[in-house]
């Protein structure tokens, strides 16, 4: 005779399947990028941005970056893009106070306010125009 399943078993299934689907489609993407090498021309497109004014976009840097912490390389990682390193490592934060919410039946984190998202806007262009000037060459990939 099976041991019996609690009833709210299935329910709590149900309410982690949401978190688990979006790990398993960030590993998948981590897994691609680690095993197809950004450094080598030809397997990801070019930045339109920088392909057409030589600009770095807060993104430049980003796939490079995603392959040096998938072979565990933080230095080359970092330098690459380190505003991508620390956007890694803040939504996988996220992401388990998320699976930990569901799991518990807890209702969804909040969503960020307006003041948030602008915040988070401001910190990409300022992170886009000092890597784009002389001083700032150290975070340019």
């Amino acid at each position: 005779m099976p041991p019996p399943v609690a009833a709210g078993a299935p329910r709590a299934a149900r309410r982690i399947v949401a978190p688990l689907a979006v790990a398993a489609a960030a590993a998948g993407a981590f897994a691609y990028v680690g095993a197809v090498d950004p450094n080598e021309p030809g397997h990801y497109p070019v930045c339109p941005l920088l392909n057409l004014t030589g600009l770095y976009c807060p993104g430049c840097g980003g796939l490079r970056s995603a392959h040096a912490v998938v072979h565990g390389d933080l230095p080359a990682a970092l330098g690459a893009n380190a505003l991508a390193v620390v956007a890694y490592a803040v939504l996988a934060v996220v992401w388990v106070l998320w699976l930990v919410r569901a799991a518990r039946a807890r209702p969804p984190l909040r969503t960020p306010a307006p003041l948030w998202w602008w915040s988070l806007g401001g910190v990409l262009l300022i992170f886009a125009v000092i890597r784009n000037l002389p001083f700032g060459a150290a975070l340019a990939p």
